[in-house]
């Protein structure tokens, strides 16, 4: 008969970053060996794509909506799931149990995320997703009174524009939406801003989106930030399609409020997120649905309670150091650069209209194109369609931009120099059909 392990046994067996992961049940630890390896620095970005098991026959140029996780994530991730899977609530409630539920492996995440983001773990909330974060913040921003206005563009994610119109219907502010200007520059991406506060003396809160989903526009955060603290404005930065991606940490952005995908860029497991708040405004954030799990000044009671998936928060601290094996400076090098190769090889084909500016500031992986004549939704599904079915290229159409509709773009860790060669054979046979 196997013995029963102590708590003292299942608390020191838990490895939350590392090496072990204890089946309660039986106690055994599942051994979690390869991501010793994950040395900082240590995998050139020449190697990535043979870090990843991509679906054969495809080319993915789809990376934006979640990321595909490098097999040592997707490994360890499958250990905690079927260690957790077969020691139940005796790992739960024993190993978790501070009257949370999810404390060890929330406290590991948070730090792992932290180091990542060169801030205070006690400024770091986990969450489901950057849309679960990011509407936390919005939704639950406590100085905003009737009568005031928020202000977002048509390039902001069209969940956190709904979480914005929320505030208009249910906390009486008046929501001022304004349209980013294409092609756009540093210059008059400033000026958009500055006219749209100008125009908005009842300002108190502005949504700032750091690498728009729609186009792949890259915002210059820091500068709005200033300006909107300037004039008394706070501003909440949507860095989902930042974080991991471009080379940053939170202090560069000088903001208060920032929410983001964990399970994006950082190629966590489905279903991560994060939220920050600078710990001297963490009481301008209100408490999520009444959580009263936590102390007051715990920015856990700022997300809302409840079971979340243990294993992927588990899997964060892996991901995380995936992520510096790679390196961010490198990574973002990288990712621009295989944006560069199709972006340069079509230039030559006027009808292939390009989003964003040429200025590498203003971009990163994500760009997104317009075919000459497609004005229309139906159209952006049919050039998407196309693509997939006749190229065997995946990529999205993105609506709700005030200049029309586009084709997003947007490679992945694991995407070949092949893959993007074969949107640019695809675009050249395909770019006159709309004219």
């Amino acid at each position: 008969m196997t013995s029963q392990p102590t708590r003292r046994h299942l608390l020191t067996s838990v490895a939350v970053g590392g090496s072990s992961l204890l089946a309660a049940g039986v106690g055994e630890a599942v051994a979690l060996g390869p991501e010793a390896s994950l040395r900082p620095g240590s995998i050139p970005v020449a190697d990535l794509p043979s870090h990843f098991d991509v679906e054969p026959g495809i080319h993915n140029l789809e990376a934006g909506y979640w990321s595909m996780m490098p097999r040592v994530v997707a490994q360890t991730y499958a250990r905690h799931n079927a260690a957790v899977n077969s020691a139940n609530a005796i790992w739960a409630r024993n190993v978790m149990a501070d009257g949370s539920g999810w404390a060890v492996g929330s406290r590991a995440a948070q730090a792992a995320i932290a180091r990542q983001m060169g801030c205070a773990p006690e400024e770091i909330g986990v969450t489901r997703s950057g849309a679960d974060a990011l509407q936390m913040l919005i939704c639950n921003y406590k100085p905003l009174k009737p009568g005031d206005a928020v202000i977002h563009c048509d390039l902001d994610y069209n969940v956190m524009i709904a979480a914005m119109q929320w505030l208009g219907t249910h906390r009486g502010a008046t929501v001022v939406p304004f349209a980013m200007p294409e092609p756009a520059t540093t210059a008059n991406i400033l000026s958009a801003y500055e006219e749209a506060l100008k125009r908005t003396p009842r300002a108190k809160l502005l949504l700032v989106t750091q690498v728009s989903n729609r186009t792949g526009l890259v915002t210059p955060v820091k500068e709005i930030v200033a300006m909107a603290r300037a004039r008394g404005v706070d501003t909440i930065v949507d860095a989902a399609h930042g974080v991991a991606c471009l080379d940053f940490q939170l202090d560069d952005l000088g903001a208060d409020f920032v929410g983001w995908s964990v399970h994006k860029w950082t190629s966590a497991p489905l279903g991560t997120g994060a939220m920050y708040i600078r710990k001297s405004r963490l009481a301008d954030i209100d408490i999520a649905y009444g959580n009263t799990f936590h102390a007051e000044d715990d920015i856990r009671t700022r997300v809302p309670d409840g079971t979340v998936n243990f294993p992927a928060m588990l899997t964060i601290p892996t991901a995380v150091d995936f992520h510096f094996a790679v390196g961010a400076a490198a990574k973002e090098k990288h990712m621009r650069g295989l944006r560069d190769r199709w972006v340069n090889a079509l230039r030559d084909r006027p009808n292939v209209e390009i989003c964003v500016p040429d200025d590498p500031a203003r971009y990163c992986a994500i760009t997104s194109f317009r075919l000459k004549g497609m004005t229309t939704d139906e159209d952006a599904k049919r050039v998407q369609r196309i693509l997939l079915e006749r190229y065997r290229i995946h990529t999205v159409w993105r609506g709700g931009i005030a200049k029309g509709p586009a084709i997003r773009v947007t490679p992945g860790l694991y995407s070949t120099p092949a893959d993007v060669d074969a949107l640019v054979a695809a675009l050249r046979a395909e770019h006159a059909m709309f004219v």
